[in-house]
């Protein structure tokens, strides 16, 4: 086959491909408008490609990144994956695998930290919330999709996995070789504060979580408790509908949220009155580690006035996926539909601001072996003094200036 042949079939596949992604990106629009237009400009870059680089590029290379680029522009959970990848991620086994106990999604082009699960093997290792693993086993998580960064994080019970790690004002990574395991989920635990102040703390909100936080919320109130501390801040693991059914434990009215896509039909979620179990004051922690059901628990709270949000920024996350075949053998994963806010915010673009923003406290602290850091001497840790939450004490204050129920 000719060069000219060659270049003309690969054209023509990248320009079906590009249609029909772009299809799919313009809403309401016409093709004049959108699709038509974008394909002349694809066309033309990559002829500039062919014709004018340093050297012959390789084109398949070329297509192939540029659908990767397609796909992550939109956003950190839809990818391309190649045929080869695409194979890998068929048998990858789904249930029973091991991993390293964090949350992990994309951020600045890089598999990002949002939270370490406690005890798990993420945590034993170093690994903090907030940080960036700029590469997993020598390889650039920028080139890779989030779907590869999780099957790479996962695998067998006591197998390791090596990670270079970057925290902010350390800019060189660090590697850190994590031991991965089936991790066991926390229990949420709570307890009595002053001021008849009950405090909860839940760091997934996987399946059954919501029982869970009934139960201990029952428990408080026979304890006395007259207002309600839900700290929400570092969870960012669970299932959304399990976030739905905890914002019903405190409202009996009111909607929780709700998720639509171009082609995937509006379900709102309303509250059950009857499924409401308490009206006590009540205020929720996030922060930045606060992502996906956590987060639809803290914004249908806020939208529809039940409490307080104390804390900074949530992450982001909050869209259902779909895995879609292409005739090479490769697919695309692609975000469908995403949750909204009772105030019609779009969770995984807009996160969740509470009413009173308390920032985090940025842990400037050191990573393992790091030669800058060398760990503090004995002396040194004596006059070491814990960090105040502030977040904590500012949720405490906002409850104590509240009336009961």
């Amino acid at each position: 086959m000719s060069k000219a042949i060659k270049w003309s079939v690969i054209m023509l596949s990248l320009a079906a491909v590009l249609f029909v992604a772009a299809g799919s990106l313009v809403v309401r629009a016409s093709s004049n408008d959108g699709a038509y237009r974008q394909i002349g400009v694809y066309s033309e870059v990559l002829s500039r490609i062919r014709s004018e680089y340093v050297e012959e590029p390789n084109m398949a290379s070329v297509t192939d990144g540029a659908l990767h680029g397609l796909l992550e522009s939109l956003d950190a959970n839809s990818s391309y994956l190649s045929p080869e990848q695409y194979k890998a991620f068929k048998a990858h086994p789904k249930t029973g695998k091991a991993d390293i106990g964090a949350a992990v999604s994309k951020r600045f082009g890089y598999a990002a930290v949002i939270a370490v699960i406690p005890g798990g093997p993420a945590e034993k290792a170093g690994v903090q919330n907030s940080d960036i693993i700029e590469a997993i086993e020598s390889k650039s998580t920028r080139d890779m999709s989030l779907a590869e960064i999780h099957e790479m994080l996962a695998g067998q019970q006591g197998s390791t996995v090596s990670v270079s790690v970057v925290r902010a004002r350390r800019a060189e990574p660090q590697k850190i070789s994590i031991t991965r395991d089936v991790v066991p989920i926390p229990a949420v635990t709570e307890r009595e504060m002053p001021d008849g102040i009950g405090y909860l703390k839940t760091d997934t909100l996987v399946k059954g979580k919501s029982q869970e936080i009934a139960n201990k919320i029952k428990a408080l109130e026979k304890q006395g408790a007259k207002k309600l501390l839900l700290d929400l801040r570092n969870c960012a693991e669970g299932d959304e509908d399990e976030g739905v059914a905890v914002a019903n434990l405190f409202l009996n009215h009111g909607t929780i949220g709700y998720v639509q896509g171009q082609k995937y039909p509006r379900k709102v979620f309303n509250a059950d009155p009857q499924k409401a179990i308490t009206r006590l004051p009540l205020v929720v922690l996030v922060n930045r580690g606060t992502a996906g059901p956590a987060e639809v628990v803290a914004a249908a709270i806020q939208d529809n006035g039940r409490g307080d949000l104390v804390g900074d920024k949530t992450f982001g996350v909050g869209s259902i996926s779909k895995v879609i075949e292409v005739p090479d053998g490769s697919a695309l994963i692609l975000s469908v539909a995403k949750y909204y806010t009772p105030a019609g915010k779009a969770i995984a673009d807009a996160a969740v601001t509470p009413n009173i923003v308390v920032a985090d406290n940025d842990d400037d602290s050191a990573l393992p072996d790091d030669e800058d850091n060398a760990a503090p001497s004995d002396q040194e840790k004596k006059v070491e003094q814990p960090k105040e939450d502030q977040q904590l004490h500012k949720g405490i204050e906002v409850l104590e200036n509240r009336k009961p129920a």
